[in-house]
This record gives structure tokens, C-alpha cells and sequence, in this order.
């Protein structure tokens, strides 16, 4: 399957649960020592992200290895069990990463955190599945396994002691169940991979995935509290002012890239919002 799936051209969409992408999951600063996440729906619905003990929360690369899996379970065409095994070269190389040891240990490390990771629902989750909110705790991996060498090369460790470390090894990941129900039910969000690999900055990536959840609904436009966008991000600055200096850089790239045609930060009495004007899929901004 591994093999069948690297031969075909990458994929220039991938579908993303669409339940999971309203919801704070990745830090954007990966300075945050927080050991949890906490968001409140409209509807009084409660949403928390819990590190590990003695890990830190997911945090930009993890965003990039979340959108990276997600590519590959699609073009596997959705196996029923979940699984999906890859290099951690190629698939570091699908990032546009450096490979070396070091990107190798991030990597690693990455798929651990989303393995460890436990996100809770208390009526906030939507199972497309019921056609409900409900109750819920999973990870986004429900399981992970890296061999530092191929299993055909194996017999061969005990001649190369100092070497089993280093090697680069494969992966077995098994996607979340909750996560490819939903799917399954097609209550998705599309992603362009290669525009969301062109914006360099995480906080600009992060917007993108949030606002094609706003377009999947047919909008044309979408205005949010600066407050509320804050929270979904997460952003862990707190006045407008600095929250404008975190933003700006990223709405300049989303214009640049096509996805918005304009972004703009307005004052009504005391409260904040963000006016956001969505380009035509697939077409540059005006």
C-alpha cells in the first residue's frame, strides 16, 4: 500500500474534519508552557486540549504534521482500520523540511504528542455520525509505532550497534476513529495543501484552515469578535492593539496568496471585530 500511494502525484486538496478545525488545537507559539487548552462554544459547550504529563501542547509543526497525515489518509483512499505507514524521510520531505537527525527527533516527537494528546468534548464536539453535539475524549492518533530500521533489514542491527539510533525508521499510525467517522460522513472542510505550505507563517495558516470552514457554509464574508478569533487560534496575546500587530503579517499573506480579498480590524462601541472579505476559490485576490 505504502508503495502504491508514493508513486501517485500528491494530492492538491486534502478533506479535514470540519468539527475539529472550529475548535483551538495547535499553539502558535511554541514559547507557551500551558499545560491545557480551554474554549467555550456559543452554545455553552465546553472544549478542552490536555498535554500529556511532561510534554508540551501541540504546537506549529504539529499543525503541519496534523495536515500532512490527514493528506496521506486521503490518498490512501481511507483505509477502514486507520492505518497508515510512511518513511519519516518522506514524509518530512512532503513538509519541505530539512531532513537530518534533528527534524527526524522532531517528527518523532510530533506524532507522539498527537498520539498522547487528549482532547475533550462536553457537548461541543458535532458526531456528523448522530447529527449531534455530544461527549467525547480521544487523540487524534490512536496509536503510533516507529522502527528505527526497515523490518527487511532487521537481522542485520547487531552488526551496526552504533548506527540503530540514527537511522531515520518507519512509521505505523493509526488515525482516530471519532476523526474518520466524520469524515466519512463527509462534514469536511477543504484545504489547498500547496497554498496552506506557501504561507509562511503559522498564524496565517491557522487563519486559513478557519476561514474555509466559514466558506464551506457558502459565505462570502465572515466577521468574528477579535476576542472570539483569539481564543480559536489560539493567540495568547489579549489587547486589540497587540493582537492587531500578531494579525496584520498574516492578513497581508492571506491577500497575497488569494484566500481573502481583505481583512479588516474595526471598533463598534467597546467591542472588537474582524471583517473578513473570501476571495474566489482557486482565484488570486483583487
Amino acid at each position: 500500500m505504502t508503495l502504491a500511494v508514493k508513486r501517485r502525484p500528491h494530492a492538491r486538496s486534502v478533506l479535514l474534519d470540519r468539527s475539529l478545525e472550529e475548535f483551538p488545537l495547535f499553539r502558535l507559539s511554541d514559547t507557551s508552557e500551558d499545560a491545557a487548552i480551554s474554549y467555550t462554544t456559543d452554545d455553552g459547550g465546553r472544549w478542552r486540549v490536555l498535554a500529556n504529563p511532561g510534554d508540551r501542547m501541540p504546537g506549529t509543526f504539529d499543525q503541519d504534521v496534523y495536515i500532512e497525515l490527514m493528506r496521506r489518509y486521503q490518498e490512501a483512499n481511507a483505509p477502514a482500520d486507520g492505518v497508515l505507514s510512511f518513511t519519516l524521510h518522506a514524509f518530512l520531505r512532503s513538509l519541505g523540511r530539512q531532513v537530518d537527525g534533528r527534524t527526524y527527533e522532531q517528527l518523532r516527537a510530533s506524532l507522539t504528542r498527537l498520539e498522547r494528546t487528549v482532547l475533550q468534548s462536553e457537548q461541543s464536539y458535532f458526531d456528523a455520525a448522530l447529527g449531534a453535539v455530544g461527549d467525547a475524549s480521544f487523540t487524534l492518533l490512536s496509536s503510533v509505532m516507529i522502527e528505527r530500521r526497515r523490518s527487511s533489514e532487521r537481522d542485520q542491527l547487531a552488526l551496526f550497534p552504533a548506527v540503530v539510533a540514527a537511522e531515520p525508521g518507519e512509521a505505523r499510525v493509526v488515525i482516530s476513529p471519532v476523526l474518520r467517522l466524520n469524515l466519512a460522513a463527509r462534514h469536511v472542510v477543504s484545504l489547498d495543501v500547496q497554498r496552506y505550505l506557501s504561507l509562511p507563517s503559522p498564524v496565517a495558516r491557522r487563519l486559513y484552515r478557519l476561514i474555509e470552514v466559514a466558506r464551506s457554509g457558502g459565505a462570502a464574508t465572515w466577521r468574528i469578535g477579535l476576542d472570539r478569533l483569539r481564543e480559536q487560534l489560539p493567540l495568547a496575546q489579549r489587547y486589540p492593539s497587540h493582537l492587531q500587530r500578531v494579525l496584520q503579517p498574516a492578513h497581508d499573506m492571506l491577500k497575497a496568496s488569494g484566500v481573502i480579498r481583505e481583512a479588516l480590524v474595526r471598533q463598534q462601541q467597546r467591542d472588537w471585530y474582524v471583517d473578513y472579505m473570501l476571495a474566489g476559490r482557486g482565484r488570486p485576490a483583487a
